[in-house]
């Protein structure tokens, strides 16, 4: 089936001879032939985790799939939600602009990253963080109001990619022998690769925490259930089998409003619970699991928390900004290294220039106000500023308004009435 010098190819890979136009074409699109599987949504625990992290170190035949299916499972944390959303979210509203390498910015450039495409691959590319490595395929180039741009951008299924050999398999869970290699081909030029191939993200720490959290939240409702609700206990001396068992449907729809009518001889006892130990076996549990999750994902715990004093909150506040530099700081390394090189193969004008983030100071409105008033106080500002700012159609200065001076009119009626009163004052101390 193949000759010689496709046996050493290294392009060839697995079933699919990536010198054949006809199958090169088949594969572009990642995602279009994978054979995708609904998660199953079943019960983790800490023994299904590290089985599952062994598997995914595996060094011959490495498996995340188990792996994955418990991070899918440590999403749905709520306070781990907050703490990756507040992460992501100060990286996210950055400003940023494209700058040559005097570091002045070209609008027009910068205006081909303000688009939905471009966000979308910086929220992917910060899901690497804590899901490990990602593969983020580029999408069609099409061109939106004169403005380059891919159709979109999209996470192939982290299921089937095995990034230790780099390559793609149809099927979750088979072997990376039969996949397709993503790096040395075409396919190369519309995808990029994000974290480390052995990179398990933070997850992976995280799950010891969120999967005995959701279990003593579970037993936290079986013992409200069990002790939350008083007991009832009937007594009759009744021993006719109907009777017992109408006394039994009573006790148990005895609800909201609850009545019943037993028969003579029946006594109804109510056990109010005494058990009061809940609160310090289970919230405190569960305390401790949300703290230590903000100190994996924010190496810090005030602002997710109540906060004792503001300095402590200050000095956690700085922590955090530490980590989000980092965070920009990365990302940044990955759009100049990985996506802009890729964009300029695909004809965008990007050549010598670079992304960069803008580390000027975001005013609030108020501020923004204040700070405007004081240049226009001390210096002639180009009008054509406010109109790009506030899109405000400026078409000329103001005339000054006439100065009124107090006490000064120019009303005859007002002018006699000042003078007939300035009369009486000249006239009033001639007579004391």
């Amino acid at each position: 089936m193949a000759t010689k010098n496709k046996r050493q190819n290294p392009v060839k890979v697995g079933r699919v001879n990536l010198d054949n136009p006809a199958e090169l074409k088949r594969v572009t699109q990642l995602s279009v032939n994978l054979q995708l599987q609904t998660e199953a949504l079943t019960k983790k625990d800490l023994r299904t985790w590290r089985n599952a992290w062994q598997y995914a170190i595996n060094v011959d035949y490495p498996n995340r799939v188990p792996l994955y299916n418990v991070y899918g499972d440590v999403e749905v944390d709520m306070h781990l939600t907050g703490c990756v959303g507040q992460r992501k979210g100060y990286v996210l509203n950055k400003s940023f602009r494209i700058v040559d390498r005097k570091g002045d910015e070209n609008p027009d450039l910068t205006a081909v990253f303000e688009s939905p495409w471009f966000k979308t691959f910086m929220d992917l590319a910060l899901d690497s963080i804590y899901w490990g490595h990602s593969l983020i395929q580029l999408g069609d180039i099409i061109v939106v109001d004169g403005i380059p741009a891919f159709s979109n951008v999209q996470l192939v299924p982290r299921r089937h990619v095995i990034p230790e050999y780099g390559v793609l398999v149809v099927n979750q869970q088979e072997r990376w022998q039969n996949g397709y290699d993503y790096r040395n081909s075409e396919m190369a030029d519309w995808v990029i690769e994000v974290g480390a191939p052995n990179d398990l993200g933070l997850f992976l720490k995280c799950a010891q925490h969120t999967i005995p959290k959701k279990n003593v939240c579970s037993f936290w409702d079986m013992f409200s259930e069990i002790f939350g609700i008083p007991f009832r206990v009937g007594k009759t001396t009744s021993r006719d089998a109907k009777e017992q068992s109408r006394i039994e449907k009573m006790l148990g729809s005895m609800g909201a409003a609850g009545w019943a009518l037993f028969p003579e001889g029946t006594d109804i006892e109510i056990k109010e619970s005494t058990r009061g130990d809940a609160y310090n076996v289970f919230d405190k549990r569960i305390d401790r699991a949300n703290s230590e999750l903000s100190k994996g994902v924010l190496t810090e715990t005030m602002t997710t928390e109540n906060g004792a004093s503001l300095s402590q909150s200050e000095v956690h506040l700085e922590v955090l900004k530490n980590l989000i530099s980092k965070d920009a700081d990365n990302l940044r390394d990955i759009i100049n290294f990985q996506l802009i090189p890729k964009m300029i193969k695909h004809g965008f004008p990007l050549r010598g220039y670079r992304f960069d983030w803008y580390e000027g100071i975001d005013f609030t409105p108020e501020q923004q106000v204040e700070y405007e008033r004081l240049i226009l106080d001390k210096y002639v500002v180009d009008p054509q500023y406010f109109i790009d700012k506030y899109n405000v159609p400026i078409i000329g200065e103001r005339e000054a308004a006439p100065v009124v001076v107090p006490g000064a009119n120019n009303n005859d009626d007002d002018k006699k009435d000042k003078k007939d009163k300035g009369k009486q004052k000249l006239v009033k101390p001639f007579f004391d």
